[in-house]
C-alpha cells in the first residue's frame, strides 16, 4: 500500500469513526436546545406522545376569525382589546407563549426576532406584533421586561409601538387560543406545583381584519416566508396549511428530577439520516481506497521478459 493511499485510508477511517460518533450526538445533546441551564434527557417513552400531550396540538384554523373583543392588559398596564391592533390596513403577527417559560417560549421568541431582523418591513408601520401570555397569573411588569429584552435584541427601539406584550384572564386567553387552535395543558414544575405549561410552538399571521392567514410551526422561521406571509395577509390572502411538524415544550418530571425532551421525532430522525448518509459515503470511499491499494500492491507481469520468451 502506497503512503498516499495509506494516508487517504487513515483519513477515511477517522472520518467514518467521527460520523458514527455524531450519529448518536442528537440523542445526547438534544436537551441543550434552550440556554436556561443544563438539562438532562429523561428516559425515552417510545414513539407515542405521553397522554398529557394528546391535546397539545396546533390545529390550523385558516381563515378563522380572532376574537377582536377579547380584553387584555398591555405591557404598560393599560386595558386593551385585541381588535385595537387591527386597523383594517395592516397585518399582524400573533403568538401565544408564557413569559416565565423556562424553555421553548424563549426559543420561539428568539427565532421570531432573528427572522424579523431580516424582514424589510417595519413593526408599528407595516405590521403589528402581538404576543399573548397563556398564563393568567403573569403581570404587565413581566410583559414589559420581556418586551424590553426582545426590542433591544431586535435593535430598533424606534419600533417599540409595534410590539405588544399582553396579559389577561382565562376567558380572554381561552377565546384566543381556541380561535387559533393552540392546545396546551398545565404540568408540574420543579417543585411539583402546576406552574408550567406543556405546549407546542407556532406563530400566526393575521389579516388586517383579524383573519388567520398563515401558520408557521417550530422555533425557527424563514425570513422570506414571514415576509411573503405578511405581504399576502395585507392583501387578505389566506395561505395553505403547513406540515404539522410540532416542537413541544419540555416536560419536568419531579420524580426523576429530569427534563424529558419531547420534540417531534421527525426532527431528530432527519439529523440521524443526514449523518448516516455521510457515514455511508465515507465508508464507500474507504472501501474504494482499500481496493485501489490492493491493486497497486499486486505484482504486474514483466512485459519485456514476456516479449523475449515469445521470440525464443
Amino acid at each position: 500500500m502506497t503512503a498516499a493511499t495509506a494516508t487517504r485510508s487513515k483519513a477515511a477511517l477517522t472520518g467514518l469513526a467521527l460520523a458514527l460518533g455524531l450519529m448518536a450526538s442528537p440523542l445526547r445533546s438534544s436537551a441543550q436546545v434552550s440556554s436556561y441551564g443544563d438539562k438532562t434527557e429523561g428516559e425515552n417513552a417510545g414513539t407515542q406522545l405521553p397522554t398529557v400531550l394528546q391535546t397539545v396540538q396546533v390545529t390550523q384554523h385558516l381563515n378563522g376569525q380572532l376574537p377582536m373583543d377579547a380584553s387584555f392588559v398591555d405591557d404598560t398596564g393599560a386595558p386593551v382589546t385585541l381588535g385595537q391592533y387591527f386597523d383594517g390596513k395592516h397585518p399582524a403577527i400573533v403568538t401565544t407563549v408564557y413569559y416565565n417559560c423556562p424553555m421553548l417560549c424563549s426559543e420561539e421568541m428568539d427565532g421570531l426576532t432573528s427572522a424579523l431582523e431580516m424582514v424589510h418591513l417595519v413593526p408599528g408601520k407595516d405590521f403589528q406584533i402581538v404576543i399573548i401570555s397563556i398564563d393568567p397569573s403573569e403581570t404587565p411588569e413581566l410583559a414589559a421586561k420581556k418586551k424590553a429584552f426582545y426590542l433591544k435584541r431586535y435593535g430598533h427601539p424606534e419600533t417599540a409601538s409595534g410590539w405588544h406584550y399582553l396579559t389577561g384572564k382565562e376567558p380572554a386567553i381561552d377565546a384566543v387560543t381556541k380561535a387559533i387552535g393552540f392546545g396546551y395543558v398545565r404540568v408540574p414544575g420543579p417543585d411539583g406545583r402546576l406552574t408550567q405549561f406543556a405546549h407546542a410552538s407556532s406563530i400566526e399571521i393575521a389579516t388586517p381584519q383579524g383573519k388567520l392567514a398563515q401558520y408557521y410551526l417550530g422555533v425557527e422561521y424563514s425570513p422570506k416566508d414571514v415576509l411573503l406571509g405578511l405581504i399576502d395577509a395585507s392583501g387578505n390572502k389566506i395561505g395553505s396549511p403547513v406540515a404539522n411538524i410540532l416542537t413541544y415544550c419540555y416536560h419536568y418530571d419531579p420524580q426523576t428530577n429530569k427534563h424529558s425532551l419531547i420534540v417531534v421525532r421527525a426532527v431528530q430522525l432527519g439529523g440521524i439520516v443526514t449523518v448516516a448518509s455521510l457515514g455511508g459515503f465515507i465508508f464507500l470511499m474507504f472501501r474504494r481506497d482499500i481496493k485501489l491499494a490492493h491493486e497497486q500492491d499486486t505484482p504486474q507481469p514483466d512485459k519485456d521478459k514476456s516479449g523475449e520468451m515469445d521470440k525464443g
